[in-house]
């Protein structure tokens, strides 16, 4: 029994729909053109007779249905009729005087001998067993020009399944390396957006951390005083309580985004996030924000770097700073309508409130973030 390497079914349990959608595509592109073109041209330019082109029209649809399947990695249960459906029209070709019919049977079984785990050469023997042996009928049918005949319908097509064989082999590394490729990018933009996270929690740490140590001490020495020094005492809980207060207002604004930020370290950081998620990032600083506008941009900067590595298959992201605002270019967007981010609304109503604009728009797989300031904010 044949063995066959679930290879795409292994790709599908580490690659996102994304991926499979990219990579089939690329397969689409590359593969089923010039499959389709040469099976054209074997039709129209060596078919005699009607019936050569019945038969070879067949072999190609047989090939083409094949391919499809092949880029969607659903291929084994639709290549293996094809493979007898192409047998038969390479027979009848034989028979019929056409040499050119062997075409759907070699390029049938080139798509079957890669996939498999063990005995490729022997299963390219015998792929190249067959073709030349059904070939070989025709030698029993025309006994006129053995030699030229010989070599139409015996070496031809065998070198033909070889050297197509060996083009799928070449063709399934590069597919392969492909979908590794997009692995070890998701796995980076994982890890980047895990970094943001520790980022994220250390900054609380820094918050929570440092008022729960300092309300312990007051809150132990407020317990103290309480019998010898009342009014101490009260003095002590009443800068708790206010500690507290200022607690909670900064763990509000770290958690909607709203904490003082400095765009300079923002810049650094989102260039660092993007090239850990293997995202070529460009930087282009034309002008310096003014101190109003800096925490602002600060903040949209950190929220579109998050979206970006969560939400979108980037390779590049452009970031131009100028006097007014900023704006982010990334490549990689989905498909379909602009989707509704609830960071970036948050910050639009706070753009608002003071006079700026925050703009987002998604067109030809480009996602584009823009924050303009008026001058006066700006400057």
């Amino acid at each position: 029994m044949i063995e066959i390497r679930p290879l795409w079914t292994r790709r599908t349990a580490w690659t996102s729909s994304a991926v499979q959608d990219r990579l089939r595509r690329l397969n689409l592109i590359t593969v089923m053109p010039p499959l389709v073109l040469v099976g054209l041209v074997l039709v129209i330019f060596t078919s005699k007779t009607w019936w050569h082109v019945v038969i070879q029209v067949i072999g190609l649809l047989a090939t083409m249905a094949t391919a499809e399947r092949w880029t969607a990695g659903d291929f084994i249960r639709v290549a293996r009729p094809c493979l007898v459906l192409t047998a038969f029209v390479w027979l009848a070709g034989a028979l019929s005087d056409k040499s050119a019919a062997f075409y759907g049977l070699a390029m049938v079984g080139s798509f079957l001998i890669p996939p498999l785990v063990r005995h490729r050469f022997a299963a390219l023997v015998g792929l190249a067993a067959l073709i030349g042996a059904i070939g070989a009928t025709n030698l029993l049918v025309y006994d006129d020009k053995i030699g030229p005949r010989l070599i139409a319908y015996v070496v031809s097509p065998v070198l033909g399944a070889v050297l197509s064989t060996v083009f799928m082999f070449a063709s399934q590394k590069f597919y392969d390396l492909v979908a590794e490729q997009e692995e070890s990018r998701e796995k980076d933009a994982e890890l980047a957006v895990a970094r943001e996270r520790v980022r994220f929690a250390s900054e609380l740490h820094d918050i929570q951390g440092h008022t729960l140590h300092v309300v312990k001490l007051k809150v132990a020495l407020a317990e103290k005083l309480l019998h010898r020094d009342l009014e101490r005492a009260q003095e002590e809980l009443r800068e708790v309580h206010e500690l507290v207060g200022e607690t909670i207002v900064q763990t509000k604004e770290l958690a909607y985004a709203q904490r003082r930020l400095n765009l300079s370290a923002e810049l650094e950081n989102a260039k660092n996030l993007f090239e850990a998620a293997g995202i070529h990032v460009r930087v282009d600083r034309l002008a310096e924000a003014g101190a109003g506008a800096d925490e602002l941009l600060g903040q949209v900067l950190r929220e579109t770097t998050t979206n970006i590595l969560r939400h979108a298959q980037a390779r590049q992201v452009r970031i131009t700073l100028t006097e007014k605002g900023i704006s982010i270019v990334n490549d990689g967007a989905p498909d379909g309508e602009t989707p509704v981010l609830s960071g970036l609304s948050t910050l639009r109503t706070r753009l608002a409130d003071q006079g700026g604009e925050l703009t987002v728009e998604q067109k030809d797989g480009r996602f584009v973030t823009a924050a303009a300031f008026p001058e006066k904010v700006a400057r």
